[in-house]
């Protein structure tokens, strides 16, 4: 490939493809001068490091991600809204694990206020509007998916769902099922204990 067809742009693609096939801790300047067959050197005058192109592919799959949720949720609302939300995040992560990962990048202040993450966190909102939940109820339950799609999504990507006859989409849509019921209740209210002396 010429080096004169060197863009930001194609260095960021061709970064998430290398996450997706190595791992997105493996993506260096270096690793993605390789693909091109230039110089490491080159690439520098498109990105500062090769924490900023991470940085650059974390942006890159938030947005893409995130323009797959929203057409998955488009016209959905309650339970199916809730599997296409959830089915959306898994179905990209096992297409492209290394650019999942890159969702997951901590990013500065500055920058996530600036990124498609905003749209993450509006599309979770909306989908919990379905659920009549006040607050806090709602940003626990922003929390609480995030956290249960996220980890149950790593556990399978790490083969930890292989060691058993109970297939892992059975207990997927066994997941979503719950957390739609739990959901519709309103949640589990807490109270704060009581302190005695």
């Amino acid at each position: 490939m010429a080096r004169a067809g060197l863009t930001v742009e194609r260095l960021v693609v061709a970064g998430a493809e290398l996450a997706d096939e190595v791992g997105f801790d493996q993506v260096t300047v270096a690793a993605v001068a390789r693909r091109f067959g230039v110089r490491t050197a080159s690439l520098y005058s498109h990105v500062k490091s090769s924490q900023d192109l991470k940085t650059r592919i974390a942006l890159y799959a938030l947005e893409e991600l995130a323009d797959l949720v929203a057409d998955a949720l488009a016209g959905r609302a309650g339970r199916d809204a809730l599997a296409a939300f959830a089915d959306a995040y898994r179905d990209y992560a096992a297409r492209h694990p290394g650019r999942y990962d890159a969702t997951r990048l901590r990013l500065d202040a500055e920058t996530a206020a600036a990124s498609a993450g905003v749209r993450h966190a509006q599309m979770s909102r909306a989908l919990l509007r379905g659920y009549d939940l006040g607050e806090p109820e709602q940003t626990h339950a922003v929390r609480m998916l995030g956290s249960v799609f996220h980890g149950y999504i790593s556990l399978e990507a790490a083969g930890g769902f292989s060691h058993t006859a109970v297939d892992a989409r059975q207990s997927w849509d066994w997941i979503i099922d719950s957390l739609d019921a739990l959901l519709r209740s309103g949640g589990v209210r807490t109270t704060s204990p009581t302190i005695r002396p």
